[in-house]
């Protein structure tokens, strides 16, 4: 599909690419929609990185060729600080990549004191360190390394209950207290973790800022796309494919049928 009703393939490593979709959907609702999570492979965070290059460049190159994409949205921050540059080199269709939000949170910090919440691949990652020295040069960045909060979110879609304790756990090291500062911004790096939001909110020893970067994603997917037609026409809903086809359960299902996706 393509002119006044494009084609957009959003991918991410399994179901927080949704949090992305979202907003962009809003910004597009005339739009097609194919979701790729690439769940046989989840979670992306403590895979070597050049088996995630190959990973991720041969199942969306697969995609862009069955599908067809006008655009493609790379869900994922641990693929996006990776393989954006070998995907460019590969297909000649705009790619919008998902990096950790640290600018608008570095502007927006008051204590300077702030906190990358992200799996293993993003914290190490010398992209994201190339952003905290760009960026955040004024701040205190604390990195932390989220081992499981991606799967617990992956669990809550599927319809499992995550212990408030073990999310507090993850979160825990993201809170920081020195000088009489304390944090007070926290970049949600991975797309999985704004699913899990209300518990953080909830579970927060105090109140902060939560920076979610589908907002920024849905604008620059209007900035190359331009704007919906006024009189355009909502299209049948998008479909969703997971390479894990045991992934799926009824809660996920109705998760996806939220966000106007079936399952394929």
């Amino acid at each position: 599909m393509s002119g006044n009703q494009p084609t957009i393939l959003v991918f991410d490593s399994g179901v927080g690419g949704l949090t992305v979709l979202g907003p962009i959907r809003q910004a597009r609702p005339d739009a097609h929609y194919v979701y790729l999570g690439d769940t046989a492979c989840f979670p992306y965070g403590e895979l070597p990185e050049q088996t995630l290059i190959d990973r991720v460049t041969t199942v969306i190159t697969t995609a862009a060729e069955r599908f067809k994409p006008d655009l493609i949205v790379i869900a994922c921050h641990t693929a996006s600080t990776l393989v954006l540059p070998e995907l460019r080199a590969r297909l000649a269709i705009p790619i919008i990549g998902t990096v950790p939000a640290i600018k608008p949170a570095a502007e927006q910090s008051k204590s300077k004191l702030i906190t990358v919440l992200a799996t293993e691949g993003t914290v190490k990652r010398d992209y994201t360190a190339g952003l905290i020295r760009d960026y955040a040069g004024d701040c205190e960045v604390t990195l932390v390394s989220a081992h499981y909060l991606a799967g617990y979110a992956e669990a809550v879609l599927r319809g499992e209950k995550i212990d408030d304790a073990a999310i507090l756990k993850e979160i825990t090291p993201a809170f920081v207290t020195k000088s009489g500062r304390t944090t007070d911004c926290i970049v949600l790096a991975c797309t999985h973790y704004p699913l899990l939001l209300d518990g953080f909110e909830r579970l927060a020893p105090w109140p902060v800022t939560w920076i979610d970067p589908a907002p920024a994603i849905a604008r620059r997917v209007v900035q190359l796309l331009g704007e919906a037609a006024m009189d355009a026409i909502t299209p049948e809903a998008g479909i969703a494919l997971l390479t894990q086809n045991s992934s799926w359960t009824p809660a996920l299902k109705r998760a996806f049928a939220d966000f106007g996706l079936v399952q394929q």
